[in-house]
């Protein structure tokens, strides 16, 4: 039975290496440190929370577009260390075509390449497949971001193709995007599946 998403509602997602929970402003100091000196973090991304201004307009605007039922901003907690790693989000929320994007992910440097990201989408995939309902989940990368790239692919992602220089970057060139996805269908067939091997 699947469960009316809204994005009123405070959403929770764990298992026993990672917990999700709505991004709130005060969640800025959990993040500031990645946010001084990290700020590589957000080199392909279209908007940047490097530094302490930054950081703070970056998480009032995933707060506000919650607000707007636009975008729905996770802060990802690493339960193995016992510390906050990074954020991601659901956005581009289109219910009555059942789909959504799933972006804005970005963690710290010492929680990547430790499984982190595999355990945080079984649960966002897994909530949005089995719990919402959702057909298809759409994933888009900059084209030049190998490694954002070879982390979609690894967990089961479909490469659809590229938008050709359809939007501006923080340095005002053009970006290309790859375009990738993950049916309702391939989840259960066997992504599901294979996402959770990874875990192991």
């Amino acid at each position: 039975m699947a469960t009316k998403f809204s994005c009123n509602n405070d959403y929770v997602l764990e298992n026993d290496c990672v917990l999700l929970r709505p991004l709130v402003q005060d969640d800025c100091k959990y993040l500031l440190e990645f946010s001084l000196n990290e700020t590589d973090t957000w080199k392909f991304g279209l908007v940047t929370a490097a530094g302490k201004e930054n950081l703070e307009k970056y998480v009032a605007e995933a707060v506000t577009e919650r607000q707007l039922q636009k975008m729905y901003a996770f802060i990802v907690f690493d339960k193995r260390s016992n510390q906050y790693a990074g954020s991601t989000r659901f956005y581009d929320i289109n219910l009555p075509f059942n789909t959504m994007q799933l972006g804005y992910t970005w963690y710290g440097e010492r929680f990547r390449g430790t499984k982190l990201n595999e355990h945080c989408k079984y649960l966002l995939l897994q909530f949005a497949f089995e719990q919402v309902g959702l057909h298809r989940v759409e994933f888009r990368a900059d084209n030049n971001n190998a490694r954002s790239i070879a982390a979609m692919k690894k967990i089961g992602c479909i490469p659809e193709g590229i938008l050709r220089e359809h939007m501006p970057t923080l340095t005002g060139a053009r970006r290309s995007s790859l375009v990738l996805s993950i049916l309702q269908s391939e989840w259960h067939a066997d992504v599901k599946q294979k996402l959770d091997n990874l875990l192991k």
